[in-house]
């Protein structure tokens, strides 16, 4: 017998173990009376599941979630997971991945669970080394196009705030995700956070493990290779790839690879990717809805004080918001919102700026920030990237040129300095006023004075101006002299979906390749980027035993 309860604590009696299990008791004698059930309470265990704050009308409490079962159901609270070096049912199959992000490595680690040895296939460098070319970023506004916050070792999401929320919990097990992490070394406080993160300092850590996993078990890492190419042939009328070619950087020597699988898990900064693909086979690519906009900071107080109605209390960490809103059709809302956190800038090419946030462990930076964007759809696009899309062979690409664009556009309005980026006191944004004096940032290359509201699009600019203001209605003192704004944000997704079968998860175009994870437009963030690959791993693994 498996129950569900909740209970509601002050801050102050979190560490109280045994007030909470009194608590706990008192509620589970309520549900076993309820249900009319004959159980006594002794013969119950307790499973803490979630923890979430609620500090609505200025009272401010953790409501905690448990699990309360009986001996008989213990093992369901108990899963673990093995990975084995050897299974004779698939023979020799190689699986070749490309990309060690989310995506990449938990589709590794389910191949490894079933016994066979992936050869993983990376354009960036091992977090060690990627550490030092993402600090040359800030310091010298020196951008490596293949070693930068969105390619390496871990993917976008190792020098990231590690957030663990999804929405998409129907696709898979997400608690298993979680665990995965936790075996690895997260804290385990990600089982139970409603917003779960780990935090940029922790994270290297946890992906150099699980790289040390997988080549204990036989899987092999090349990093500082660049796929260039899909080695295809034809089978029956359809093309099937059978390999890729890579190139290392540095030497520009050629290898291939062969493979009777091979996982596209590049991310949604890989634009070389879906260029190749268009290429290859073209009708794999559709356009889809993705977002442009900004990042907005605060002072970290300010947005603690809004969101906890007045001082904050120490034991609730720094607060959190969630703002939507729809102007003349289209959605504005924040993104990847980082309390206690920084924006870094994430650009891929030298001549573009890309921002982003993130936040250490403890959330304990003197800032909040947020992005701020707009969607927007493939009939905003300009005519113009239409025709570049079009001499590239697929006019999905056409959202992809755009993007690319305003990166450029954002450089240039930075007075195409390193990576400074242009910035707006909120409040000037709003007024239409070129900002003079700016409170200090917590962007490390630098910010340039820029009327955002003159230069970004209007489709953008003007939703933008409209959504704040609603924002402000919902959070009063979101609007505030201390508000910046800076340019640009726009990695929140993939603008190009790379079509794929709903059961065999393989493109639909090319068979044996399969699209995972950010970059294939199905998934978006860590937790979903992992189940996307574990879920293609699966079908794969169902292909290759029928073979």
């Amino acid at each position: 017998m498996i129950l569900d309860l909740t209970i509601t604590i002050q801050p102050n009696e979190e560490g109280d173990k045994n007030f909470i299990e009194k608590k706990l008791r008192t509620a589970l004698i309520g549900t076993l009376k309820k249900s009319g059930s004959d159980f006594s309470a002794k013969n119950f265990n307790f499973k803490f599941v979630k923890k979430s704050i609620d500090a609505r009308h200025g009272r401010q409490k953790f409501v905690l979630r448990y699990k309360a079962f009986t001996e008989s159901e213990r093992e369901k609270f108990e899963r673990k997971i093995i990975w084995k070096k050897a299974d004779i049912s698939y023979g020799a199959k190689k699986v070749l991945i490309v990309g060690s992000g989310p995506a990449g490595l938990f589709a590794a680690l389910r191949f490894l669970e079933n016994g066979i040895q992936p050869v993983i296939i990376e354009r960036g460098k091992a977090t060690g080394e990627r550490k030092r070319d993402i600090a040359q970023i800030s310091k010298r506004g020196i951008v490596d196009g293949d070693s930068n916050y969105c390619f390496g070792e871990g993917g976008a999401g190792t020098f990231s705030d590690g957030k663990l929320f999804t929405r998409s919990t129907k696709r898979g097990d997400v608690e298993k995700i979680l665990r995965i992490f936790c075996e690895f070394g997260a804290d385990e406080k990600i089982l139970t956070d409603s917003h779960a993160h780990i935090g940029t300092d922790r994270l290297p850590q946890i992906i150099n493990a699980m790289r040390e996993k997988i080549i204990s078990l036989g899987g092999e890492f090349y990093f500082g290779m660049r796929c260039v190419d899909f080695l295809t042939e034809e089978n029956s009328g359809k093309k099937v790839v059978k390999g890729i070619r890579a190139v290392q950087i540095g030497s520009n020597t050629e290898k291939e690879f062969l493979g009777d699988a091979v996982f596209l898990a590049t991310g949604h900064s890989a634009c070389d990717i879906y260029e190749r693909i268009a290429k290859v086979a073209c009708e794999s690519l559709e356009a889809k809805t993705f977002a442009l906009g900004v990042r907005v900071e605060h002072p970290r107080t300010l947005i603690d004080k809004i969101q906890f109605h007045g001082e904050s209390d120490l034991n609730l960490g720094a607060a959190e918001y969630r703002l939507t809103s729809q102007v003349e059709g289209r959605g504005v809302y924040t993104f990847c919102m980082c309390p206690g956190g920084f924006i870094v800038p994430s650009a891929t090419e030298s001549e573009q700026i890309v921002l982003n946030g993130m936040s250490c462990a403890k959330r304990n930076s003197p800032w909040s920030n947020s992005a701020i964007v707009v969607e927007t759809r493939p009939e905003d696009i300009p005519q113009k990237f239409f025709e570049q899309a079009k001499e590239a062979g697929a006019v999905a690409l056409a959202s992809l040129y755009f993007r690319s664009w305003f990166e450029h556009e954002t450089f240039l309005h930075a007075s195409g300095m390193d990576q400074k980026a242009p910035a707006q006191l909120l409040k000037d944004f709003l007024r239409g006023k070129l900002s003079c004096d700016f409170p200090k940032v917590s962007y490390t290359p630098g910010i340039v004075s820029s009327r955002l509201d003159e230069w970004l699009p209007n489709q953008i600019a003007f939703r933008l101006k409209e959504g704040i203001r609603e924002f402000d209605k919902k959070m009063r003192g979101f609007i505030c002299d201390e508000a910046v704004l800076f340019a640009s944000e726009t990695r929140t997704s993939t603008p190009v979906r790379i079509l794929r079968d709903r059961e065999t998860f393989e493109c639909v175009a090319l068979s044996r390749l399969y699209p995972c994870g950010e970059g294939s437009g199905y998934s978006g963030g860590i937790v979903s980027s992992a189940i996307d690959g574990e879920n293609a791993a699966q079908a794969a693994l169902r292909k290759l035993a029928a073979d």
